[in-house]
């Protein structure tokens, strides 16, 4: 028994050797462009660095509110718990592949009372047949050796399928630091419009007082009072937009993090200006973005997947070779399993191969071979998409800057020319008309203002947002 139970042990030690074979294809090699390696386009910007771009980016903006609102978000915030249990069910399935490099066992006991049939027995002639009960117990041993590397394909595929999960989690986490700060700043933007909208009006208020006592006192006239009041409810109109759009940046970031509308931050709907960075935004370059952007590095996994299943699929139009062995004892009384006449094994290989239907298993190659095509395509449109997004967003945040510079002259001159114009009127040198148009003017480019400050923000979160900056938690696949 033990020279059976060491000969089963030396065999399976042989087929482990001639274990390391896969057949099929090599793995495609995904390149990245030499264009795209070097210093973005919009690096040249004095709005940026080339320093490596910072995981944690929206400490940047020194805002303790923020801070809190982005750490409660990576903890509470339900796609990224429902991205995390997708990569731990990718891992369970990862732990199933792995399991085919070891024999899979069956142990049985049973015990049975039978009875056979005259009929089917003629030597009983006819007589009744004694009742018979027979007891076994066995373990059964059957090893896959994996000669042509189907198994290791698949385990090298559900690795890959579990690394592409863990990237997806990362997509999601820098989703999610992005979009909680772009609430926020959108809550606080929101406030800071309503603000000069308050303060616009509260001009304009006073505009109509001075015209109605002017009308009142007999020296003014009711086309001033009418221009005045029209000037300050269109004004008035532009109010409730702007506080449906802080309270929907408001729910959007409670959502965000884990909370319902009605528990949303209180420190965010205090808020009264975005926030604002003191120092250039360090962007690194094109060789560090792709190391850094998860899509990327998921593209990459799902096409080193698609290429092992192509391996798994060639493998199937060769033979699948298992080992098996048995050992057991079958009595016909419980108290005799341990002799050693009742003792039974059997041992041996068992040999299968498909080939008359090898036509399914090269379609099945075809198949994973185009998949393979597809995968190494959508890893290249990730890379050139990873670049086009952070180009656009230096782009955009270095115009934008540019616009608010020239908006905020526009701004001072509108105020001046509304003093001025105000000064004048009250010297009795310029018609009321003129000091509408002029506050209009300025509470024109008052607006304007607030909104680039605005837009400002949400293209700094863009461009943190391309640098795929928020993942430095990211789990381990193979943990």
């Amino acid at each position: 028994m033990n020279r059976k139970a060491l000969s089963l042990l030396t065999a399976s030690g042989a087929a482990l050797l001639l274990a390391a074979c896969a057949v099929g294809p090599k793995a495609p090699d995904p390149t990245i462009p030499v264009q795209g390696q070097g210093a973005f386009i919009g690096s040249q910007s004095a709005s940026v660095s080339t320093e490596a771009a910072r995981d944690d980016w929206w400490r940047l903006y020194d805002d303790a509110t923020l801070d809190g609102l982005i750490q409660q978000a990576l903890t509470e915030n339900n796609e990224l718990e429902a991205a995390a249990a997708n990569l731990r069910a990718v891992r369970a399935s990862l732990s199933e592949a792995r399991s085919g490099r070891f024999p899979t066992t069956t142990t049985s006991a049973n015990a049975n009372r039978s009875r056979s049939s005259t009929i089917t027995n003629p030597a009983a002639n006819g007589a009744k047949l004694p009742e018979v009960e027979t007891y076994d117990v066995g373990l059964d041993v059957s090893y896959e050796v994996d000669l042509f590397g189907r198994v290791e394909s698949s385990i090298r595929a559900a690795r890959n399928d579990a690394a592409a999960a863990a990237a997806a989690l990362e997509v999601i986490r820098v989703t999610v630091a992005a979009e909680t700060a772009r609430a926020y700043a959108d809550t606080c933007s929101a406030n800071a419009q309503i603000a000069v909208a308050e303060r616009t009006i509260d001009l304009q208020s006073k505009t109509v007082d001075l015209t109605q006592r002017l009308l009142d006192g007999g020296s003014g006239n009711g086309l001033d009072v009418a221009r005045a009041r029209a000037a300050l409810e269109q004004t008035r109109a532009g109010l409730p937009p702007l506080r449906a759009q802080r309270d929907g940046a408001l729910y959007r970031l409670a959502t965000l993090t884990g909370r319902t509308p009605a528990e949303a931050s209180e420190a965010a709907r205090a808020c009264q200006s975005p926030p604002r960075l003191s120092h250039p935004i360090p962007v690194g370059d094109g060789v560090t973005l792709l190391a850094r952007r998860p899509d990327v590095r998921q593209a990459e996994a799902r096409l080193a997947a698609a290429a092992a299943r192509v391996n798994v699929a060639t493998a199937n139009l060769f033979p699948s070779i298992r080992l098996g062995g048995s050992l057991g004892s079958t009595a016909l009384d419980g108290s005799d399993l341990g002799e050693d006449a009742n003792f039974r094994f059997s041992f041996g290989p068992l040999i299968s191969w498909s080939f008359p239907n090898v036509w399914a298993a090269r379609a099945r190659i075809k198949q994973a071979d185009a998949q393979s095509d597809a995968a190494l395509a959508t890893f290249d449109q990730t890379v050139l998409t990873a670049l086009q997004e952070t180009e656009t967003a230096l782009s955009a945040y270095a115009n934008e800057l540019d616009r608010r510079s020239a908006l905020r002259i526009a701004r001072d001159q509108a105020a001046t020319a509304a003093r001025l114009s105000r000064l004048r009127f009250d010297a009795g040198a310029d018609s009321f008309l003129t000091v509408l148009d002029a506050e209009r003017t300025l509470a024109g480019a008052d607006s304007s203002l607030a909104a680039s400050e605005a837009q400002v923000v949400t293209y700094q979160i863009a461009l943190f947002k391309a640098l795929a900056g928020g993942w430095d938690q990211a789990p381990d696949p193979e943990a």
